[in-house]
């Protein structure tokens, strides 16, 4: 019999709640020696440069608590804890919880398990929906109602707060369920290969800038790819500053519009078409100066190409190979969409054939255990000594992968 943090619905609550930072403190203090804490945030991000955490719920081996993060105000005292006490920290869709203790704690969780990755190693869809695993591992069905709440809003309803409580309170039982079966299919490994991975891309990301993942700057010269840099950044700061959603000051398109235009006079900004409609006029000087900036950069400050895409021609091949995937993921109970993309299969296809040229670095489906699951399986149907073929019209797996016979 699984273990159950008691919840059934709002009139019969039974968690801790607290409001003060003494209250947290206490609390960190009897929980440190917990063997796991499952927890979650609720916040709000709309229109802000970064999420405001609003509220964090805790399920522990002591129960439920509710800490109200904006009465409290100093949370130091549980990310401390997350990060460098529990053996265990139990998430759903972590990236947000982590970005928190990164930003709070300068630090990782000590020992983050994310039960969404966790379960698209035993073969559920990935992503998938917290209230889809409960459904699919537990057999619960999940109140909804609350998902459009303002956190930011006081008092917390009954309902409000139960539905806080429902997202951590099926967390560890859903995790005993989950590591068992990837125990069983021999995958902690690679489980934990990807979450320190997926960690790593995260604080990659936190720390430096992205400017080379805008849509649309392919086909950009370094010149006009300078520009774009230098419009990025201008944007993240001017956002930092005013508390704002990046886009919202200098949306992605018009970045690339000015940078291929190149003008930095006043006057002819204005003459782009949406831009004194998107962007605040007193910011109109401020982007010519920036352009200006980039303009004067010497040849040496120029950023490189960004690598082109693969040949368009093997969109068709990517077709096959992600069909092919799928068919091979279902039948190993892994996640096709955990495994690769197609842009990801593209890529692997166009190396193979020599249309792309990464040096000494191999693709991201020929490194980690990506490579040790697919072995020798996507060479063999890029070579077309593995083929698909419809095996049964009716049954629920109408194609099936077949090896072709060799001379």
């Amino acid at each position: 019999m699984l273990p159950r943090t008691p919840i059934q619905d709002e009139t019969t609550l039974n968690f801790e709640h607290i409001v003060e930072n003494y209250q947290l403190v206490r609390y960190c203090r009897r929980i440190e020696d917990c063997e796991y804490l499952a927890f979650d945030t609720e916040f709000v991000s709309e229109n802000r440069y970064r999420p405001q955490l609003c509220l964090v719920q805790v399920a522990t081996p002591l129960g439920l608590a509710i800490i109200d993060t904006l009465s409290v105000g100093d949370m130091t005292p549980f990310w401390n804890l997350v990060c460098r006490q529990i053996p265990q920290c139990i998430v759903h869709a972590a990236r947000e919880e982590f970005l928190f203790c990164r930003r709070e704690a300068k630090a990782r969780p000590r020992n983050l398990i994310d039960l969404q990755l966790l379960a698209a190693f035993a073969g559920f869809e990935y992503p998938a929906a917290y209230s889809s695993l409960v459904s699919q591992i537990l057999g619960e069905r999940l109140a909804k109602g609350e998902t459009r709440t303002d956190w930011r809003q006081r008092p917390l309803s009954k309902k409000q707060i139960h539905y806080a409580l429902q997202d951590v309170a099926h967390l560890y039982p859903m995790f005993q369920v989950l590591h068992s079966q990837v125990a069983k299919l021999g995958r902690e490994a690679w489980y934990q290969e990807e979450i320190d991975e997926w960690q790593r891309r995260l604080e990659l990301a936190d720390s430096e800038a992205q400017w080379h993942k805008l849509p649309g700057i392919s086909k950009l010269n370094p010149r006009e790819l300078a520009i774009v840099r230098e419009l990025f950044f201008w944007r993240e700061e001017e956002a930092e500053r005013r508390e704002r959603t990046p886009r919202k000051i200098l949306p992605d398109d018009l970045i690339v519009e000015l940078a291929k235009r190149g003008e930095h006079q006043p006057a002819r900004l204005t003459a782009i078409r949406g831009l004194t409609q998107r962007v605040s006029s007193r910011h109109i000087p401020e982007l010519g100066d920036v352009v200006a900036k980039a303009l004067a950069l010497p040849e040496s400050e120029l950023p490189t190409k960004v690598e082109p895409q693969p040949n368009p021609n093997i969109g068709i091949l990517g077709q096959f190979l992600t069909t092919s995937l799928t068919l091979i993921c279902h039948e190993r109970r892994i996640a096709p969409s955990l495994v690769a993309t197609t842009q990801d299969l593209r890529q692997l296809a166009a190396w193979k054939m020599g249309l792309i040229d990464r040096k000494d670095e191999k693709p991201f489906l020929m490194r980690g255990w990506r490579r040790e699951f697919l072995a020798d399986l996507l060479e063999d149907l890029i070579k077309g000594r593995l083929a698909l073929r419809v095996h049964n019209p009716k049954s629920a797996a109408p194609v099936q992968l077949v090896r072709w016979p060799t001379e």
